[in-house]
């Protein structure tokens, strides 16, 4: 190992591996990253990097915990606000690093910024007076919709920023309109509206869910029990 490689193996750090992991992963998508990759966006030999991180799995762990410290944890406030600023930050936090979706809900050893988002989470619903069944409840429902979305948002054709107005009437000339009224109709305010941005839906959506846990609060719901087949 050249004495130039050695100096720049001591100089860095595991916060630089992780974060030069987390923009190769931007650039190239998750299945591109390799320790190769990664040791050459670094410069140094691939086999240096296993002084920071033992393996990929802890590397991957490592990124995950990173993109969790860009999410805004819920600030004191009344908790509708929090958790409402808390679904607008993850949101974009995935659209900034759409791979990080595979990973999220995935890791096995999460690190400390995700025990930590995860936790004032259930503190600030808690503390709101939200039964623990009803906080999971609240947890769980806001997660799957967050995700969900971000999902839908970037498999969409068009940028979901702006109208899906030309696409739309492009794909709707291949059917017959008479046959289908309702898609026609709806492509025709698309057409008609042309501030209409996909994007518009997640506060639509996000206002239901929390409209729904606000009266499930407000009246006391009882814990969700499954039924038994």
């Amino acid at each position: 190992m050249s004495a130039t490689v050695a100096d720049k193996r001591t100089r860095l750090t595991r916060e630089q591996v992780l974060a030069a992991g987390v923009e190769l992963a931007d650039a190239v998508g998750i299945d591109g990253v390799t320790m190769r990759k990664l040791g050459q966006a670094l410069c140094v030999e691939a086999m240096s990097l296993y002084h920071h991180v033992a393996n990929k799995e802890q590397l991957l762990d490592g990124m995950t915990d990173l993109v969790y410290t860009e999410i805004q944890l819920p600030q004191d406030t009344d908790w509708r606000t929090a958790m409402l600023a808390r679904a607008h930050s993850l949101r974009d936090t995935l659209n900034r690093h759409p791979w990080a979706l595979r990973l999220v809900g995935s890791r096995t050893s999460p690190g400390d910024a995700t025990v930590r988002h995860h936790d004032a989470v259930l503190g600030t619903l808690r503390r709101a007076g939200f039964p623990l069944a009803l906080a999971a409840h609240a947890f769980s429902v806001l997660d799957a919709y967050i995700y969900g979305f971000a999902v839908q948002e970037q498999a969409l054709p068009f940028d979901s920023e702006e109208a899906p107005t030309e696409l739309a009437t492009a794909i709707l000339a291949q059917f017959p309109t008479n046959q289908y009224p309702y898609l026609a109709e709806l492509t025709a305010r698309y057409a008609e509206d042309t501030g209409y941005a996909y994007v518009q839906e997640f506060a639509f959506g996000l206002d239901l869910i929390l409209d729904g846990l606000e009266r499930a609060l407000a009246v006391g719901a009882p814990p969700y029990t499954p039924a038994r087949e």
